[in-house]
């Protein structure tokens, strides 16, 4: 587990010059007069975790390093090869991924099971031997299918693995994405469709991810379906809406809101920032949404 003295230290060198970050000013936020005491201390209500891929022209070391000085616990959608730099960290895999094919071919569609049930045989194993418990999975695309027939395929195609992820301790945790604008066609566009899949599959193994940004485009409501369906949900994300970016006044949600209600049902997983930061320093944008989502 790295010291606080080795994450300064790495954030110092950035400072200085001495580790290219692709992008000036990315860690503009982290002056000298901040090196002691990087934001206030968060109030350990939520579980905060980031997704890396929102920070690709970031070192997987410098995010991890910024992460764990904001009060981040987690890191998510990363997979077995950037494990070691999390556990040197000391931050936690929230949401582990690397056995899904694609977004768009997924387990709605029996063509992909073989691929599918190959891949998240081998991983699972991996993510449990790891010390993690949440791997992603996805629905893929409806290609014409009604939700029976979606539905059917699903569980054909999750039941052997659910039952795999039950022996090893692991959650397959199916996201919800929006159909309208992001991922047009995608079948588990709406909180109650993936409900009534866990409902099928009938195991804790299985559950949700629930993001807050698709699930604002497709369908509203977010505070009571969040309270209506928390039992199959497992983990969040967020994402100013429009756009996917900052959580700030510039968009339509009121986060504090959502997080209460979060925190009201009982979720002890994960909360996942999940937005496109707009703002040159993108680290300070984490910071600012990790304050307002700290309720």
């Amino acid at each position: 587990m790295a010291t606080n003295e080795n994450r300064r230290s790495v954030i110092k060198n950035l400072l200085a010059g001495t580790a290219a970050l692709g992008a000036s000013g990315m860690l503009s936020s982290f002056k000298a007069e901040e090196k002691e005491a990087m934001v206030e201390k968060l109030k350990g209500n939520i579980n905060h975790a980031v997704c890396r891929w929102c920070y690709n022209d970031i070192s997987v070391d410098v995010l991890c390093a910024a992460a764990k000085d904001i009060g981040i616990k987690g890191i998510d959608l990363v997979g077995p090869a950037d494990w070691p730099t999390l556990k040197k960290y000391g931050l936690y895999s929230s949401m582990c991924n690397g056995a899904e094919i694609n977004l768009t071919d997924g387990f709605g569609d029996k063509q992909f099971h073989e691929k599918l049930q190959k891949n998240y045989t081998e991983m699972i194993p991996l993510v449990a031997k790891a010390g993690y418990k949440n791997l992603i999975c996805f629905s893929g695309s409806r290609r014409g299918k009604t939700n029976e027939e979606g539905w059917d395929n699903c569980v054909e195609g999750l039941k052997p693995l659910v039952k795999l992820a039950e022996k090893h301790n692991v959650v397959l945790v199916m996201e919800l994405l929006n159909s309208k604008i992001d991922h047009k066609d995608y079948q588990a566009d709406r909180t109650s469709w993936g409900a009534e899949l866990a409902k099928r599959l009938g195991s804790e193994n299985f559950k949700l991810l629930y993001d807050i940004y698709h699930m604002q485009i497709d369908e509203g409501d977010v505070i009571r379906n969040i309270r209506q369906y928390h039992q199959y949900i497992a983990h969040y994300h967020t994402g100013g809406v429009p756009g996917r970016n900052e959580i700030d006044e510039s968009q339509e949600l009121f986060y504090p809101a959502i997080m209460r209600a979060i925190i009201e049902v009982g979720h002890k997983g994960f909360v996942a920032q999940e937005f496109i930061p707009k703002q040159k320093d993108k680290l300070a944008s984490l910071r600012k949404a990790v304050q307002i989502c700290d309720v």
